[in-house]
This record gives C-alpha cells, structure tokens and sequence, in this order.
C-alpha cells in the first residue's frame, strides 16, 4: 500500500511538472508572435505616417499650383474641398454594405439570398435530371 501512496506522488509531481512545460512553451510561443505582430504593426504606421506627409506634399502643391492662377485664399478653398470630397468618397467605400446589397464585382461570389425564410414542413421541388444519371431513385 505505502508503495502506491508513493508512485501517486511520482505521477502528481509529474503532471504538475508537464503543465508547467506546456504553461511556459505556450506563453514563449504567445511572446515571439506578439513580437512579430508588434513589428508589423510598427511598420503600417510608419507607411501610414509616410503616406499622410505625402498626401499632405500632394495637396500643398496642387494649392501652390492653384496659386499661381488664383489668389492664394481661392486655392486653398479649392483644396481644402477636393480633400473633404476624397475623405467622403473614401469614407463611403469604407462601409459595409447594407442587407441585400452586393457590392461590385462580388457578385459572382455570393449565392443569392431568398426573400422569403423556408417554411418547415415544404419540401422543394427537385430540378428534372437525365433519368439515367447515378443516385435517382424512382
């Protein structure tokens, strides 16, 4: 008996030593992809930060190009609304279609929604096929 008692002591100390192994292997995994999820993400900001003084570059050229044909305060109004204009067109396309709407080009992709639910009990219809084709049953 005391024997037992003994080799139940082997096997908790065992289990508790197995868990500690998975506990530290999954929290090491967990590290070195929230490493590399942190590194990407350093890197879309930077491109987004780049992209924003570039916009930016963009709009004050167009300005100063409007300038030289228009007085300064009409050029900036003019880009200042061509830019509210882009930020709402973006905006728009940003947002998800309403219900029942498809958006372009994912037509072909998205099978058909019914207007109706089915109703329980109604069996549909089956399509006529070639009588000897495998699996009919008459």
């Amino acid at each position: 008996m005391q024997r037992l008692e003994h080799l139940e002591h082997l096997d908790k100390h065992l289990v508790d030593e197995l868990a500690q192994v998975a506990r530290e292997t999954v929290r090491d995994e967990l590290r070195e992809q929230a490493r590399a999820q942190r590194r990407r993400a350093a890197l879309y900001a930077g491109s987004g930060a780049a992209a924003l003084y570039a916009g930016a570059a963009v709009s004050l050229a167009a300005g100063l190009a409007l300038a030289l044909v228009l007085p300064g305060w009409a050029a900036a109004l003019i880009t200042a609304v061509i830019l509210g204009v882009l930020a709402l067109v973006l905006r728009g396309a940003a947002r998800p279609a309403p219900a029942g709407k498809v958006p372009p080009g994912a037509g072909a992709a998205v099978p058909p929604v019914p207007s109706a639910p089915p109703t329980a009990g109604v069996v549909p219809p089956r399509p006529e096929s070639d009588p000897g084709a495998p699996g009919r049953r008459d």
